[in-house]
C-alpha cells in the first residue's frame, strides 16, 4: 500500500505538468483549430528563461523565487504573442498543413537556439531549489514539501485558466471566435485580439509547466520540450482537444498509466512511454473525440 501511495504521488505530479501543457494544447485547437507543435518547446523556453533570476534568488531567497516565476513567466507570454503574430496570423487564411509546419519549424529554432547559444546548452543545466526543501512521512509515504506547492500550483492555474475562459470578457470572446468565427467578428470580436490572448495564456501554462518540472526534477535540458510537447498532446486528444477538463483528465490519465507501468509491470521503466502511447492508440481507434469530446455533426 505505501508503494502505491509513493507512485499515485508520482503520477500526481507528472499528471499536473502533462495538464498544464496539454490545456494549451485544447486552448489553440478548440478556439483556431490550430495543433500548436512548438508549443513543448515553448514550456522548455520556460524553465531557461527561469534560470536567468538564479542570481536574484541567490540574493534574495523567497521574493527572489516569486521574481523569478512571475519574470518567466510574463516573458513566455509575450514571447507566444510574438509567436502568434509571426507564424500563426499571417497563415490564417492557409491550408492547415502550412500552420502545422511552421509550428513544428518555430519548435525546432528555438530547441537549436537555447543549444547553440545558452552557455553549455547541449548539456543539462541545475535548477535552483525555489520551494522549501524537506518533507514528512504517512506511514510508509513520503511527501516532499515541493511536491505540495507543485500540487497547490497546478490546482489553482487550473481554476484560473477555467474562470479566465467562462467569466471575463476576454474568455467569453475567445469562446464566441471559437464557435463561430465570422458571426463573432460581426459582433466586434477583435480576430487579432483573441489569438494574441489566447497564445499568450496557453503560453504562460506551458512556462509554469517548465519551471515546475525544473523544480521536481532539479534540472533542465534542452530537449525536454520534445517530450513533454507529445505527451501535452497526446493528453489532449485522450481528453478531447478543445475542453479544458479533458485536458486535466487526460494528463493525469497518462500520467497514471505511465508510473502504473514503471511500478508493477517488470522493467516497465523501459515500457512506460510505449504503453502509455498504445493506449492512447486505443482511445483513438474507440473514442477518437476523447473522454470528454463531444461529437460533432456537420450539416448537409
Amino acid at each position: 500500500m505505501d508503494m502505491i501511495g509513493q507512485q499515485l504521488m508520482n503520477a500526481v505530479m507528472l499528471g499536473t505538468m502533462y495538464s498544464l501543457v496539454a490545456i494549451g494544447f485544447s486552448l489553440f485547437f478548440g478556439t483556431m483549430n490550430v495543433i500548436h507543435f512548438s508549443h513543448g518547446d515553448i514550456s522548455m523556453l520556460g524553465a531557461f528563461i527561469a534560470l536567468f533570476f538564479v542570481p536574484i534568488i541567490t540574493q534574495y531567497s523567497v521574493l527572489g523565487s516569486v521574481i523569478m516565476f512571475i519574470g518567466a513567466i510574463v516573458i513566455v507570454a509575450v514571447l507566444g504573442i510574438f509567436l502568434s503574430g509571426l507564424v500563426i496570423q499571417p497563415l490564417q487564411s492557409s491550408p492547415q498543413l502550412y500552420t502545422l509546419l511552421a509550428t513544428l519549424e518555430a519548435g525546432l529554432v528555438i530547441r537549436e537556439a537555447i543549444r547553440l547559444f545558452y552557455p553549455g546548452g547541449k548539456m543539462s543545466q541545475k535548477f535552483p531549489i525555489i520551494f522549501p526543501s524537506g518533507g514528512f512521512s504517512i506511514g510508509g509515504l513520503t511527501i516532499r514539501f515541493d511536491q505540495l506547492f507543485i500540487l497547490a500550483i497546478g490546482v489553482a492555474v487550473f481554476v484560473a485558466t477555467v474562470l479566465i475562459v467562462n467569466k471575463t470578457s476576454l474568455g467569453m470572446a475567445i469562446r464566441a471566435y471559437s464557435q463561430d468565427k465570422e458571426a463573432s467578428m460581426m459582433m466586434g470580436v477583435s480576430e487579432s485580439k483573441v489569438i494574441a490572448v489566447t497564445f499568450a495564456l496557453g503560453s504562460a501554462l506551458a512556462a509554469i509547466a517548465g519551471i515546475l518540472h525544473g523544480t521536481y526534477y532539479r534540472e533542465v535540458i534542452y530537449t525536454m520540450g520534445l517530450t513533454s510537447g507529445i505527451i501535452g498532446f497526446s493528453a489532449a486528444t485522450i481528453g478531447g482537444l478543445g475542453s479544458i477538463w479533458g485536458a486535466i483528465v487526460g494528463g493525469y490519465l497518462f500520467a497514471f498509466i505511465q508510473t502504473s507501468v514503471s511500478a508493477f509491470v517488470p522493467g516497465g521503466s523501459e515500457y512506460r512511454d510505449v504503453i502509455a502511447f498504445g493506449v492512447m492508440i486505443l482511445f483513438l481507434l474507440f473514442r477518437p473525440t476523447g473522454i470528454l469530446g463531444e461529437r460533432q455533426s456537420e450539416r448537409v
